[in-house]
């Protein structure tokens, strides 16, 4: 479907099926904008989603996919104050009340499983046990509200024997998710968190079946891919990468061996029939980025950078140049909540306000203004 529109402001712009229906597995999207799974730090202390979150997310639903943000797997993978989990039933409880609500007003919504992995802003990080692939500490300091800054805590390197564990903590928090409503799973191997440094040779140092190799560095990501996908579904499983970026003290940008690691991961699931690979690249249409999508065969969704799709023109130049399946959106799905419509009617975009990005409360939550 390609046709053209004249916005209010008389610029003609080309509709190459940003809103034409698209296949995820066994989800059918009315549209092809996905909202990114955005941090929005509101859960409680114990992790468990609130009433307003089910009322941030069931705003939305006009998108045609939520990816509801990253979400920790189990203590021990929690990132962020305020961040919610999935790890207990309290947590699935309140999920479940997000998801209805999705669902009443016909949304379609899938869940981050995110294990941050050394990356832990937290008062009490010292005291936890904090796991990577190599002890390898976050560069530069952690800097909390109220706390004198210090340095990130140096992570334990995970035993070869506890690679299953690290397995059966993501399957568990994904079969939870789908038992609490959710369409879906978006497995978290970007943004330097830990299925990313896994991949990553300057945060894998290993020298067993996990590290060395291309192959090696692939191997706890694919084992993990392919053990959701055989628990919840494949048609219901989608991944997350961010080959060759620069994220919570991970830098990929100039990295060796790129293709042959992330090429690695995807021969090894492109069998499964998954739902969507979805990647964040300043470059969607580099060789890279394209050669994956080849080898992968399935659904591509793209995001150019951190969260910069925020004007319809952009969403629809990316699928007109066909550099994905769909647009991954972030700061424009946060500040406007009927975005869909506005872009489909070439009205104006509420802007985000960053300060109460992560801050709590209802400020800069739920009070951006629909259309009406």
């Amino acid at each position: 479907m390609t046709e053209s529109q004249t916005t209010p402001s008389g610029a003609v712009v080309a509709e190459v099926d940003l809103f034409a229906p698209l296949t995820l597995g066994r989800l059918t999207l009315p549209n092809r904008v996905v909202m990114a799974p955005l941090t929005r730090r509101r859960a409680t202390a114990a992790g468990v989603p609130t009433a307003a979150m089910a009322r941030y997310y069931a705003d939305r639903a006009s998108t045609g996919l939520i990816v509801a943000e990253g979400t920790y797997p189990s203590e021990r993978g929690k990132t962020y104050l305020g961040q919610p989990g999935i790890a207990t039933e309290e947590q699935a409880a309140g999920w479940r009340a997000v998801t209805d609500a999705v669902h009443e007003r016909g949304g379609r919504i899938v869940l981050q499983v995110m294990h941050g992995g050394r990356v832990v802003h937290l008062p009490d990080a010292a005291e936890r046990d904090v796991v990577a692939p190599s002890p390898i500490a976050v560069e530069g300091e952690l800097r909390l509200p109220g706390q004198a800054p210090r340095p990130f805590v140096t992570p334990r390197e995970l035993r070869t024997e506890e690679m299953p564990e690290v397995v059966e903590e993501l399957v568990a928090a994904s079969r939870r998710a789908i038992d609490a409503g959710f369409d879906g799973v978006e497995l978290h191997g970007a943004n330097g968190y830990l299925l990313n440094q896994f991949l990553a040779p300057g945060t894998n140092r290993r020298t067993d079946a996990y590290g060395g190799s291309p192959e090696n560095r692939a191997r706890l990501v694919v084992e993990v891919v392919r053990a959701v996908a055989d628990a919840v579904g494949a048609d219901r499983t989608g991944l997350r990468i961010s080959p060759r970026q620069a994220r919570s003290g991970l830098d990929e940008t100039h990295a060796p061996e790129i293709l042959e690691t992330y090429g690695a991961l995807v021969d090894q699931v492109a069998d499964l029939g998954m739902a969507y690979l979805s990647v964040l690249s300043d470059h969607p249409g580099c060789d890279l980025v394209q050669e994956l999508r080849r080898r992968f065969g399935g659904p591509l969704l793209v995001n150019n950078g951190f969260e910069v799709v925020t004007t319809r023109e952009i969403a629809a130049a990316l699928l007109a140049d066909d550099l994905g399946d769909a647009v991954v959106v972030g700061r424009a799905a946060l500040a406007n909540p009927d975005l869909v419509r506005r872009w489909r009617e070439g009205h104006p975009l509420t802007s985000p306000d960053q300060e109460s990005f992560y801050t709590g409360g209802e400020r800069g939550y739920n009070d951006y203004p629909f259309l009406d």
